[in-house]
C-alpha cells in the first residue's frame, strides 16, 4: 500500500508536507501542492481514512434522522431530501439514513459516531431526540418543522400559508365545496397545513363541512381512498386539497377510476411541488415547498456550525408558493354558498 512517506520520497519533500498539501493547508505553495497531487494520483495513492479519523478525532459521518422512515415519509419526499442534502455535502462525508423511531437506545448516538446531524422532524414527539443530540454537543440542524426554541438552528417551510394558498385559489376559481385530504395525525405539517385551509374558508365566510374533511397518511394509497369517500359523499365537493403530491395523484386515480374528469368534475390541488407533479395528468396544481432546498439549506447551515460551533444559531424559513397547472379550473356551473 502506498504511504503518504513514499509520495514524500517520490516528490523529495517531507512527509508532513505531504499530508499538508494533500489536506489543502494554505501554507504549501499552489505549484508544490499540485505536483504532490499529481505524484499521488499515478502512483494510485488511497488515504487512509480510519487513520486519519484517529488523529483528528473525527468520524466524517452526517447522520440523517426522519421522524420516521416506514410512516408517513414518502419515497418522493425522501429522494428530495436526499438530493438536496448532497448537492451540498462533498464526498468526503459518509451520509447515514435513520428513522428516529428505530433509535432504540440515545446512548448510541455520541460525538464519537457522528460529526453532524441532520433531523427531518415532523413531530413534536422528535424533541427528545433533538434535545438529547443537543445536551451531547453534536453539531445539529433542525429540519422542516419549525421550532420555538432559538437556541436550535432551523430549516423549514411555510406550511399555514401554503394551506391558505391552496383554498384560496380554489375558492378564487369559483369554488364553494372545498374538501381537504388532510396528512398523517400528529405531523407539525399536517396540522399546519389544515390550519391555514381553514382559516382561509373562514377568512372567505365558507363554514367548513366536516364531510369534506378526510383522514390521510401521506401515501398514495390513502389518497386513494380518502378520495373515494370525499367521492360518496352526500354533497360531493368540486374541488379537493391533498396535504401532499403523492395523496393527490392517488386521489387523481380514485377520480379516474370513478369515471369523474380532472378538472372537468373535480378540482385538485397539491402540496410540496414533487418532481413528478408536473408530469401527472393533467399535470398537478399544488403548492411549492422545496424539500430540496431545505435539505440543502440545511446541510450548509450544518458544515458552517461543524466549522465555527461559536456561531449563533441560524432559524430560516424558506416560502412556500402556488404553481398553477391544469388540476384546478372553474367549477361548471357555479357552486352555492356551504
Amino acid at each position: 500500500m502506498i504511504t503518504i512517506k513514499d509520495i514524500a520520497r517520490a516528490a523529495g519533500v517531507s512527509h508532513t508536507t505531504v499530508s499538508r498539501a494533500l489536506n489543502g493547508n494554505p501554507l504549501i505553495k499552489p505549484d508544490t501542492r499540485e505536483r504532490i497531487v499529481r505524484i499521488a494520483a499515478e502512483m494510485n495513492y488511497v488515504p487512509n481514512y480510519s487513520a486519519k479519523n484517529l488523529v483528528t478525532q473525527k468520524s466524517n459521518t452526517i447522520g440523517l434522522f426522519f421522524s420516521s422512515i416506514d410512516q408517513g415519509t414518502s419515497s418522493s419526499f425522501l429522494m428530495d431530501a436526499l438530493k438536496g442534502i448532497r448537492q451540498a455535502l462533498d464526498e468526503s462525508y459518509l451520509l447515514t439514513v435513520n428513522g428516529i423511531d428505530d433509535v432504540l437506545h440515545l446512548d448510541r448516538v455520541h460525538p464519537r459516531r457522528y460529526d453532524g446531524i441532520l433531523v427531518m422532524s415532523q413531530t413534536e414527539h422528535d424533541n427528545a431526540f433533538i434535545y438529547h443530540v443537543k445536551a451531547s454537543g453534536i453539531p445539529l440542524v433542525v429540519l422542516n418543522r419549525q421550532l420555538d426554541d432559538p437556541s436550535i438552528p432551523n430549516v423549514a417551510a411555510d406550511d399555514r400559508g401554503g394551506g391558505r394558498a391552496a383554498a384560496d385559489h380554489a375558492y378564487e376559481l369559483g369554488h364553494r365545496q372545498i374538501g381537504i385530504i388532510e396528512g398523517r395525525p400528529g405531523f407539525k405539517s399536517s396540522a399546519e397545513r389544515r390550519l391555514g385551509f381553514m382559516e382561509s374558508l373562514i377568512a372567505h365566510g365558507l363554514t367548513p363541512n366536516p364531510a369534506h374533511f378526510v383522514q390521510g397518511d401521506y401515501s398514495i394509497e390513502s389518497g386513494y381512498a380518502a378520495m373515494i369517500q370525499l367521492l360518496e359523499a352526500p354533497e360531493r365537493p368540486s374541488a379537493v386539497f391533498c396535504c401532499n403530491d403523492d395523496m393527490a395523484i392517488g386521489a387523481m386515480n380514485a377520480c379516474f377510476d370513478r369515471g369523474i374528469s380532472v378538472p372537468e368534475e373535480l378540482s385538485l390541488i397539491g402540496f410540496d411541488d414533487m418532481v413528478f407533479a408536473r408530469y401527472a395528468n393533467p399535470p398537478l396544481t399544488t403548492i411549492r415547498k422545496s424539500v430540496l432546498e431545505i435539505g440543502r439549506e440545511g446541510t450548509k447551515l450544518l458544515l458552517e456550525r461543524m466549522e465555527h460551533p461559536q456561531l449563533a444559531p441560524v432559524h430560516r424559513h424558506l416560502g412556500s408558493e402556488l404553481v398553477v397547472r391544469r388540476s384546478a379550473a372553474a367549477p361548471r356551473q357555479p357552486a352555492g354558498e356551504i
